[in-house]
């Protein structure tokens, strides 16, 4: 079985064209890391496509920024490039995709100030001590 469930944001808007009379979009979608370690990356990146009415609606209400949770499957490809070299890719092919926080929401997360990481001090040895968890 080949299904996949991604919630993100996308990086940018949808890039629409079309192929004969079929739409196509294609995007990115940021999906956050669960569980950051310093020094790895929090989130990842997926490129995905989707077709016909789904595409239309891409191009019609998603934009850069918005958070949405597909659903679909990934395909993998594979080329020759020009040196000689295997070249793999990967792409998420879309079947359903909806709106994650409404827009009340999504404009209220694009107008706040980001918060600031919390600053840590160093406690000396001697307050250590007098922690009655320690």
């Amino acid at each position: 079985m080949n299904k996949l469930i991604l919630m993100g944001r996308l990086t940018r808007d949808p890039d629409v064209r079309y192929n004969n009379d079929n739409k196509i979009a294609r995007y990115t979608l940021a999906v956050d890391r669960r569980f950051k370690k310093e020094g790895q990356p929090e989130a990842d990146f997926f490129n995905c496509t989707v077709f016909g009415k789904g595409a239309e609606f891409a191009e019609k209400y998603l934009k850069q920024g918005t958070k949405i949770v597909v659903s679909g499957r990934i395909e993998s490809d594979n080329y020759t490039n020009k040196d000689g070299q295997k070249v793999y890719s990967w792409q998420v092919i879309v079947d359903e995709q909806e709106f994650a926080e409404s827009k009340a929401a999504q404009e209220s997360n694009a107008s706040a100030p980001k918060a600031e990481k919390p600053k840590y001090v160093d406690i000396s040895a001697d307050v250590m001590e007098d922690l009655p968890f320690m």
